[in-house]
């Protein structure tokens, strides 16, 4: 067994190609039974153990999905799921969608998924997924209408990733960083199958675990798909910390529009070359911020644009340390940025206050040398 599993992966590339051996096995694999084969209350039972939410610190929802349930099941439990589970999220600012321990589920049952998610009310082909069983191909595209509301398009979306990640989970990972709705956050993926069924081999005791369905190239791929390389994460990190990197984001990217609003104020009311405020401030507000994960991202973001846009190099943008509660928020023009030194009394202090501004010496030649890097208030080079 372990000589074939390593010839075939080998030789295909592919990881997802498993054989065993099981001579205990006297029947073939029995498949878990089909959630459509059990009662309201059992199906209820499932969805609960396998769908967890709560509203987070900072009004962030979080949604945790270990199993992704089938279009008939989802038809089925549509209202409960809306009424217990979805509308206690709506009034959320942002929410992080967990699927670091999701490795299975249907793949009907991404449409519902990604519709919740998609902004318009008009339908968009995701994905085609091949069934090499069936030989047939089957289009997805997200719901015309949902049940209850669809999440705003305002609100962020992160969603968690770990290498657990598998399958359907992948799939819908990716649809919605193509369709750039969320940011994915967390580890790369299994790179698995959207359907792997483990087959006896004729009558002997091994059996292959084999993918029999297929993504055709998701939203945006280019005929590129996740399977058997995995989703690659907009931010990687370890998927332990996946959930306090993806708060970390979302807290910056609410502060988003007062720094904006901030950087626009000052423009507007300090920058000398006035005929191209107009321009700057039509850049700030039309700036597409969904990329933005980090106070990197945005200052290299910022400061891209602003001095494309007025020409000047000298606009910058600076991320700084937390500043201390006693600090001023800001300084006005006419206000030195760093505090006035007080001038001290004794004869040796005041030698070593002007030393530290100014460095003077004569040079061969009989030359005069004076450097001096930064002015000092006029206070101080009065009373000195």
């Amino acid at each position: 067994a372990q000589v074939l599993t390593a010839g075939v992966q080998s030789s295909l590339s592919d990881p997802r190609l498993f054989i065993s051996y099981e001579p205990s096995t006297l029947e073939a694999p029995q498949q878990a039974p089909a959630l459509t084969n059990l009662t309201r209350e059992e199906l209820l039972a499932q969805i609960q153990r396998n769908i967890h939410h709560e509203v987070l610190e900072g009004n962030v929802g979080y949604l945790r999905v270990d199993d992704l349930p089938g279009q008939e099941v989802l038809s089925e439990l549509g209202e409960f799921l809306v009424s217990h589970v979805w509308r206690q999220l709506m009034g959320t600012s942002s929410l992080v969608l967990d699927l670091r321990h999701c490795s299975g589920g249907h793949f009907s049952g991404i449409p519902y998924v990604i519709s919740y998610l998609y902004p318009g009310n008009t339908v968009m082909h995701v994905d085609t997924v091949y069934d090499r069983p069936s030989n047939t191909t089957t289009e997805i595209w997200t719901l015309p209408e949902v049940l209850g509301e669809r999440y705003s398009a305002d609100k962020d979306v992160v969603v968690l990733t770990s290498g657990h990640t598998g399958g359907v989970a992948e799939d819908i990972a990716y649809i919605l960083k193509q369709m750039r709705r969320a940011i994915v956050v967390g580890e790369r993926t299994e790179g698995g199958a959207l359907d792997l069924q483990k087959l006896r081999i004729g009558q002997s005791n091994f059996f292959l675990t084999v993918p029999v369905s297929r993504s055709l190239g998701p939203l945006g791929g280019g005929g590129q798909t996740w399977e058997g390389s995995g989703v690659l994460p907009c931010v990687g990190t370890p998927a332990e910390q996946a959930l306090e990197k993806a708060l970390a984001i979302l807290t910056l990217r609410r502060a988003l529009p007062g720094v904006v609003l901030r950087l626009q104020e000052a423009l507007q009311d300090y920058y000398t070359l006035v005929d191209r405020v107009p321009g700057l401030l039509h850049h700030l507000a039309s700036m597409d911020y969904s990329a933005v994960v980090s106070e990197e991202d945005l200052v290299t973001k910022l400061n891209a644009g602003l001095q494309a846009v007025s020409e000047d190099p000298r606009l910058l943008v600076r991320a700084t340390g937390p500043r201390d509660s006693s600090s001023r928020p800001e300084t006005g023009p006419n206000e030195s940025p760093a505090a006035t030194p007080e001038v001290p009394t004794e004869e040796d202090a005041r030698r070593a206050l002007v030393d530290s501004v100014f460095q003077v010496s004569v040079l061969p030649g009989n030359v005069g040398y004076l450097r001096f890097d930064r002015f000092a208030d006029t206070t101080v080079l009065e009373t000195l």
